[in-house]
């Protein structure tokens, strides 16, 4: 009897939380703003969807949003940071493969990314192109690899971070074709654009949503896809599969975490949140726009494929040889 009665209970008190305004179920107090934790420089791709999500989860979850940008160490900064905070589900982390699946095979860190950060879902799939100043003579891939090969050792590639899918990009390219070219780490993608349109650095495989605005501004020329497919916003713009280039597919996928520990109906309060803003017209059209792609995951798929592409970039990590600078 005592025991169904305190089934009763519990089913009450599940039933109270199901019903429970997204402020009470967030549990912690309304005028506790909730952070967005961004490992990259303002203006760049993951800045972009964080302000976006910002915009939409203040006005259901009824709290002030701020996006939070704490740049470098491959974007591992952020991470570690929303890593250490109060599991209270006021800090979230919206990161990329490169912090959560890249830099902790070649980084020493302060926490374990598949225990002390709680996935709560895959917010968009974005290609990597490999650009290039448009002040460049180069038009395709062969345009490029022909002037690697007159001035041998000259070229340089730009990324937002030591262990970024950028830098795995350019080595993995370098792999593919026999070439080499120097690594220069940025704190961020936007700080790369600079010396990369000024012509301090020859070329970048730059995240879709990083790039775009370059691109269409004229200031930046694309010249490959690095996907299994073109992409729908550069129809035009060939895959590096396409123009002979094998095994060098590198992609940028962004999603949002909470701080390990969070309770779990606060975690699904906010999967639930994250849902409903990616089936947005607006929101739908602004991630196209960027170049990317929408795939609804639930908490529990979002979390084994955190853990999949952490093991997959850990062998390629090994295979590549490559090391922290």
């Amino acid at each position: 009897m005592r025991f169904q009665a305190a089934r009763r209970t519990v089913h009450v008190l599940l039933a109270s939380l199901a019903l429970a305004s997204p402020a009470i179920l967030l549990a912690q107090p309304q005028d506790k703003p909730i952070r967005i934790m961004v490992g990259a420089s303002p203006g760049g791709g993951t800045d972009i969807l964080a302000r976006m999500l910002a915009d939409k989860f203040a006005p259901s979850l009824k709290q002030t949003v701020v996006v939070e940008n704490r740049p470098g160490a491959s974007n591992t900064i952020a991470a570690d940071m929303t890593a250490h905070a109060v599991a209270d589900g006021t800090t979230l982390l919206l990161a990329t493969n490169t912090a959560q699946a890249v830099a902790p095979h070649l980084l020493k860190l302060r926490y374990d990314p598949l225990k002390d950060l709680q996935p709560i879902g895959l917010v968009a799939v974005m290609p990597n192109v490999l650009v290039v100043p448009s002040s460049a003579p180069y038009r395709s891939v062969k345009d490029l690899l022909a002037g690697m090969a007159d001035k041998p050792g000259s070229f340089k590639y730009a990324s937002s971070g030591i262990g970024s899918t950028q830098h795995v990009g350019g080595e993995a390219f370098g792999l593919s074709t026999g070439t080499r070219s120097t690594h220069i780490p940025y704190k961020g993608s936007s700080q790369a654009h600079i010396d990369l349109i000024s012509g301090e650095v020859s070329m970048m495989f730059d995240s879709a949503s990083s790039a775009m605005s370059q691109i269409k501004a004229g200031k930046l020329r694309p010249l490959a896809v690095a996907a299994d497919r073109r992409s729908a916003e550069l129809p035009d713009v060939p895959t590096l599969s396409e123009q002979g280039v094998k095994g060098a597919d590198v992609q940028t996928w962004y999603g949002l975490y909470v701080t390990g520990g969070t309770p779990r109906p606060t975690v699904d309060r906010l999967a639930a949140e994250l849902a409903r803003v990616l089936k947005l017209p607006d929101v739908q059209a602004r991630i196209r726009g960027l170049g990317g792609e929408i795939t609804l995951l639930g908490v529990e798929q979002f979390a084994e494929m955190n853990r999949s592409e952490y093991e997959r970039y850990g062998k390629l990590v090994r295979e590549a040889g490559i090391k922290a600078e």
